[in-house]
């Protein structure tokens, strides 16, 4: 397997100076990329689901900055960088929970006011730079976290934190690549994650795609699963973790942590330092995004409730810390996580 990109998933690729997302919304019906070639164009894809998961998020933004820059430059070589700070707002709009699209936005914006002449070189080299960060990194938490697992385990994941949702290999779906790998994981099941489906439709297809065996359950049979004792650990990603260890990740993480808790299951947090927001005390200060109530509504565009019925469609919810066992980072392993534990990462 080419570590790089997960048994071939690429959701992002950067060639010759041009931004390619894989269409996460063809998936798994057919692999198809769309070029981005403007700010306008990588916000709506991020904004449209075309690439989702906050690291990939992040990712996509870094790239989509060196487009605004060679626009900017090649239209007013003297002011560019007054006139890029809106497609820079542009970008921070699109999706308002996930902390990694800021943080990379930030970092971008710091070589943008460093740089002096043309800046697309320097701009480039630090998009890639966060690329492969990213996947260090995750091959990094891969290891920590399987560490953590005992011989034989079974494991469920929900929605999707994989390569598809990364830079590549993936943060909970990189603990189970490892896990798997190393022969600490005899069963991994994932969550159909309604409604958008991105345990049936990308989780599913990128484990077996990769040779990993997966089992797909409904969101609803999870807790009695549980009492079943089908499961020893959850193992999810996150969008933001605040300060003192909550973690805001998709719709349904929430009531996973608490049924979790009530039967015994361990519950591990897998996500890069960039996804941890100092800035917000608790899960409180999180903004929570809302999408369009025609996602719940409808499947592939087909109603499947009565015309006239009303629908709220939260995409996530915060996870207190007291319910979580493990937060993997890159930097290390947070046990029982709290301010402090989480302070200390930036230590050093």
């Amino acid at each position: 397997m080419n570590e790089k990109n997960a048994g071939g998933v690429e959701a992002i690729k950067w060639r010759d100076g041009e931004l390619f997302l894989l269409d996460q919304r063809q998936l798994p019906g057919s692999e198809s990329y769309l070029h981005i070639e403007s700010v306008e164009a990588a916000s709506d894809a991020i904004k449209s689901m075309v690439v989702r998961g906050a690291p990939a998020i992040g990712v996509t933004a870094a790239y989509a900055i060196v487009l605004a820059a060679r626009k900017r430059f090649s239209q007013d070589p003297d002011n560019w960088k007054q006139f890029i700070e809106t497609d820079l707002q542009r970008l921070g709009e699109s999706r308002p929970t996930a902390v990694n699209l800021r943080w990379a936005i930030e970092r971008m914006r710091l070589t943008v006011n460093a740089v002096r002449d043309d800046p697309e070189a320097a701009l480039a080299a630090e998009a890639e730079a966060i690329h492969r960060e990213d996947i260090d990194a995750n091959l990094e938490m891969g290891d920590l976290g399987a560490a953590f697992l005992g011989s034989e385990s079974r494991v469920l994941t929900h929605c999707n934190a994989g390569a598809l949702a990364t830079g590549g290999y993936g943060t909970a779906l990189g603990v189970i690549r490892s896990g798997y790998r190393q022969g600490r994981i005899a069963e991994v099941y994932a969550d159909e994650t309604r409604p958008w489906l991105q345990g049936a439709r990308l989780t599913a297809w990128e484990l077996n795609k990769d040779g990993i065996p997966v089992t797909l359950i409904p969101d609803s049979a999870a807790a009695h699963l549980m009492k079943e004792k089908r499961f020893d650990w959850v193992i999810v990603g996150s969008d933001r973790i605040a300060a003192n260890g909550d973690v805001a990740n998709k719709i349904g993480t929430y009531s996973l942590a608490v049924n979790a808790r009530y039967h015994g299951v361990r519950f591990m947090v897998v996500a890069p330092t960039s996804t941890i927001d100092l800035q917000s005390p608790s899960g409180e200060q999180i903004p929570i995004e809302n999408r369009d109530p025609g996602e719940v509504i409808t499947i592939a565009g087909r109603p499947i409730a009565p015309e006239g019925v009303n629908a709220v469609n939260p995409v996530f919810d915060v996870t207190p810390a007291e319910l979580v066992d493990v937060i993997v980072t890159e930097k290390g392993v947070i046990e029982a996580p709290e301010p402090h534990k989480i302070a200390a990462l930036f230590e050093h």
